[in-house]
């Protein structure tokens, strides 16, 4: 629960490298994410030079600071057609989990991260030569926080959880 309640979204990173044993701890906690019928819809594009990073921040609105990794999410719309109607919703959920599965390892190593939404897939796609079967949905950053951020307040308990029903408040 302390790594729950710990990891923080961090945007501004220490001019650190990430250890390699640690980058491999961080990407095998995404694979071992919940998958939506075991598709594995999922594939990463894990960033670590620097020059690189530069450039996508060029396409990227909401990267910011200078993390020492960027992960790229993607769907692999052929694997996610297997599902089904809902084949890429289901990858979407899948790509998240794997995701914060990522996030709590980072935080548990010492490293932050930041999820970002906001870049220009066409341009990722041509920087990255990513082809027309996987579609890039979230990035997230890496590195070692210059600070921690105090944690948002969060809503109550029993603001969001109902019981049996909608409406119910979910009391102790």
């Amino acid at each position: 629960m302390n790594i729950i309640k710990g990891r923080r979204a961090t945007r501004i990173y220490e001019n650190r490298e990430i250890p390699r044993e640690d980058v491999k701890k961080i990407l095998e906690a995404g694979i071992w994410a919940p998958s939506g019928s075991n598709l594995q819809s999922w594939e990463f594009v894990v960033i670590l030079k620097n020059e690189l990073i530069e450039k996508i921040k060029m396409i990227s609105p909401g990267l910011f600071g200078n993390p020492a990794m960027l992960i790229i999410g993607c769907i692999n719309t052929e694997r996610a057609k297997k599902g089904g109607k809902i084949g890429y919703p289901m990858a979407m959920m899948d790509v998240s989990m794997a995701f914060q599965n990522m996030m709590l390892m980072a935080y548990s190593l010492g490293i932050g991260s930041c999820p970002i939404l906001s870049f220009n897939k066409d341009a990722l796609r041509e920087l990255l030569d990513i082809p027309e079967h996987i579609d890039p949905i979230l990035m997230v950053t890496f590195g070692y926080p210059s600070f921690w951020p105090n944690p948002p307040k969060r809503r109550s308990m029993e603001e969001v959880m109902h019981l049996d029903k909608f409406g119910r408040p979910f009391e102790e």
